[in-house]
């Protein structure tokens, strides 16, 4: 690898948040101009202190972290911040200048036609879509033209079409990208190489060739390891029985006996320090609370029209849920799912009737129903009738939630793991009525199929928006609303 050719490179770096519990230990690799490259780990492992620290955000403890001189970094950031929301798209763009430019509206037209998405600037970022809040965040990180192009789960919220477009984008994109995502399909149709970090020895590996042959790699490097253990073990367990043996004899057999010793110790040192994966999370059951009346009447619905308008459709058949019925909501990025969604759930929706005294389990995309100042131990109770301690730790450990996690407040959690906790309040809340929104953004892949037989098993009535095909495939739905057909259709 050519040193001219290198943008940015990690040498020997130490990153701790706490003394002597690194999160990187002594992290190397370098990174070409223009390559394509993915950070994998496990929720947890680093992954955004990573960006944080090629952002200069953070200090490394030990180690340098070398930039090429006069390259620019942009991050497409995982989600919107809440002051953000706040802005007009005009003012959020705005803040990513020290000096704003007087075309400010020409920059971000052009950033807007890069990501495929038109709004109009006095728009409101928390009017937009979660979809088109994906988009502004991919724009905001292209409107400084960075040579480094940083990505955080720039996938989750996109419809379909979305995604594509994003992916023909990152094709064409002649510049570096280091992209986080667990959408594996999405990784491997781009990325080139990747950059692993073990979330146990908090070390990184570089591996070059697709996504899914270095995780294959990665795979069969730990088989061998396993293999090579189990032999050594058995090694180690037969001299030990013979050392028994022998060191009661007289001599030579004595003599052998040491010599045996000094194996087993030459055995020991040469066992490896397997890699852990992150493993799957438990199988698990939403119960539901029986419900014997209807849940959700809905006759007429309210959306967004393609010139960002309200407007009201009412349907020609009234969808009525009742328990073991799943509803999927589809329909592109802004015709208003997530809103709808919140309607339903809140009993604001001027055209749906919900249950009397229903209990409904709700799971937002952007987490907003989490009190984030509270720990993980105080959001899972507060869903209980009852307190329970041993079950609330026995329910988040079936999530990977360990104890110690637990009392941190939910502020520190990475997104996937407040994902999981919000699982795990609903197996505690057992609602008879599950409105989910999104929720296989944020999740590790290998997590998906547990969460989704889950879904599928539900006794209660369920209501999803989600553009995961893979994810959906394996849920029996019942029934599908498409905004987008209803839209199209005269009143």
């Amino acid at each position: 690898m050519a040193e001219n050719n290198v943008i940015l490179r990690f040498d020997g770096v130490t990153y701790e948040y706490v003394e002597k519990k690194p999160v990187l230990d002594e992290a190397s690799f370098s990174v070409r101009e223009g390559s394509k490259l993915t950070l994998m780990g496990q929720n947890g492992a680093g992954k955004s202190t990573m960006f944080k620290l090629i952002l200069g955000e953070l200090k490394p403890k030990s180690g340098q972290i070398h930039l090429k001189d006069g390259a620019k970094i942009g991050i497409g950031k995982q989600v919107m911040s809440e002051d953000d929301k706040c802005r007009t798209i005009r003012d959020y763009f705005a803040t990513a200048f020290t000096d704003v430019p007087h075309n400010l509206d020409g920059h971000i037209k052009k950033v807007m036609e890069a990501v495929n998405l038109t709004l109009p600037f006095e728009k409101l970022v928390n009017d937009c879509s979660g979809g088109q809040q994906a988009r502004l965040l991919l724009a905001y990180a292209l409107i400084k033209e960075p040579d480094i192009l940083l990505l955080d789960e720039p996938t989750n919220n996109l419809d379909e079409e979305g995604i594509g477009h994003l992916l023909t984008f990152l094709l064409m994109y002649e510049k570096t990208v280091i992209v986080i995502s667990h959408d594996a399909d999405f990784l491997n149709a781009f990325t080139e190489g990747v950059i692993y970090l073990d979330i146990f020895r908090h070390k990184t590996e570089q591996h070059q060739g697709d996504y899914y042959a270095v995780v294959e790699k990665i795979q069969s490097e730990i088989e061998r390891d396993i293999h090579k253990n189990a032999q050594l073990q058995k090694n180690i367990q037969d001299r030990k029985e013979k050392v028994n043996f022998f060191a009661h004899k007289g001599g030579k057999m004595r003599k052998l006996a040491a010599k045996m010793k000094d194996e087993i110790a030459e055995d020991e040192e040469s066992l490896v320090d397997v890699r852990r994966e992150d493993q799957p999370i438990k199988l698990f059951e939403i119960p539901a609370t029986p419900y014997p009346e209807l849940i959700v009447k809905i006759e007429r619905l309210t959306m967004m029209s393609e010139v960002h308008k309200v407007i009201e459709r009412v349907l020609t058949i009234p969808i009525e849920m009742r328990i073991g019925r799943k509803l999927l909501v589809k329909g592109p990025n802004g015709i208003g799912k997530t809103s709808l969604l919140s309607r339903l759930a809140n009993g604001t929706e001027p055209g749906a009737q919900l249950g009397v005294n229903l209990n409904i389990g709700y799971y937002r995309q952007d987490f907003s129903g989490l009190d984030f100042n509270k720990t993980g131990y105080e959001s899972l109770n507060e869903v209980m009738a009852e307190n329970d301690d041993e079950r609330v730790y026995a329910t988040a450990a079936r999530f990977h939630l360990g104890s110690k996690l637990l009392q941190n407040q939910i502020y520190t959690y990475s997104e996937g793991q407040k994902g999981l906790l919000s699982f795990a309040r609903l197996i505690l809340q057992a609602p008879s009525l599950l409105i989910l929104d999104e929720p296989s953004n944020h999740i590790n892949f290998r997590h998906l199929p547990v969460i989704a037989e889950a879904l599928n098993d539900y006794k209660g009535a369920l209501i999803i928006v989600s553009h995961d095909e893979t994810f959906l495939s394996h849920i029996k739905i019942d029934e599908n609303l498409d905004l987008g057909k209803l839209r199209a259709r005269a009143t």
